[in-house]
């Protein structure tokens, strides 16, 4: 008896230390109560300014969780630029989700300085510009404190690459936890992106000696795709990922899989592989599963190796730690 009470105290320290089972919905009732209505309406106001807020801040929510965990280490400038951001695969992140964050956190810190995180504050407006652009509304999971961290050589690797198949998908997304169904819900955050043209040229230009065009896409499609980025195209040029609804935040993103319309490789396998093609039919059938599973994913993304305690700090200006 005595050795089993040992190993449930030592799992319960072993979860501490990790950070983990101590978010909740409620985490801020009494010392900062208003703060998602507050957060809701700066992201609003960015939203209304521009609409690449919502693509920008749900793709800075993942890339935030994806290296060092959701702890708003992405947000920090480096004078040295070696700060995660600063990492190639981390240059094509749009400054309207930076600037979401930053003003969100300046009208947090009017009503309540010193005790909200930068990547609590994240984690709530991802979900809000999800809802802003016709999503389905979920509760977010609060608690986390900011990083200690952020360097751009612990990027490398740990980010998904737009030519990924199958088997290094769910690889990387189970290393967090996520399982296939995760992975797949959270790749419909898709049906809002962009993506610059160098992502996926090489499916329409050189995608092997006996076939330029990947023989995966719809041929109108492809055609498609080469008038928007023909060769030697401005690299500042960006695409719809979603040419359907790309404002709209819904199930088209599946329902255009299934007709040969995913943008990159690790979009259209997901229709192509037999392992994950019925999951991608159900959620192109079906908008409420969808909606369903990315809210579920959305909560389990948030939990990645969350920062709690003194493990972490409550920054003051998002983009700098505190000393």
């Amino acid at each position: 008896m005595k050795t089993w009470k040992g190993l449930c105290l030592f799992m319960v320290l072993i979860l501490a230390m990790r950070g983990e089972g101590q978010l909740m919905e409620n985490f801020y009732s009494s010392s900062c109560p208003n703060v998602e209505a507050i957060v809701r309406q700066a992201v609003a106001t960015k939203v209304s300014q521009t609409t690449v807020t919502v693509p920008a801040t749900l793709r800075l929510f993942f890339h935030d969780c994806f290296v060092e965990g959701c702890d708003a280490s992405v947000l920090i400038a480096s004078p040295n630029n070696d700060a995660e951001k600063d990492a190639p695969d981390n240059l094509s992140l749009a400054g309207d989700g930076f600037d979401t964050v930053i003003k969100a956190k300046q009208a947090v810190e009017a009503q309540c300085p010193g005790v909200v995180s930068c990547a609590d504050i994240l984690t709530i407006a991802a979900r809000d510009v999800v809802v802003l652009a016709g999503g389905s509304p979920f509760a977010v999971e609060l608690g986390r404190r900011d990083g200690l961290v952020s360097q751009a050589s612990r990027v490398t690797g740990n980010l998904p690459e737009p030519n990924f198949n199958l088997e290094k998908l769910k690889t990387m997304f189970a290393k967090h936890n996520l399982s296939q169904l995760d992975m797949i819900a959270l790749s419909g955050a898709h049906t809002v992106g962009f993506s610059h043209c160098n992502r996926f040229a090489n499916r329409i230009y050189s995608f092997s000696p006996s076939s330029p065009i990947d023989p995966t896409l719809d041929p109108s499609y492809a055609q498609q795709l080469m008038q928007s980025c023909p060769p030697n195209v401005d690299p500042s040029i960006a695409i719809n990922i979603d040419p359907v609804t790309p404002q709209t935040f819904d199930n088209m993103y599946f329902q255009n899989l299934v007709g040969g319309k995913g943008l990159f490789t690790s979009d259209q396998v997901l229709f192509t592989d037999p392992a994950s093609q019925p999951t991608v039919n159900d959620l192109a059938s079906n908008p409420s599963v969808f909606n369903g599973a990315f809210m579920t994913a959305m909560r389990k993304l948030g939990r990645v190796d969350v920062k709690t305690g003194n493990q972490g700090e409550i920054r003051l200006d998002c983009t700098r730690f505190n000393s």
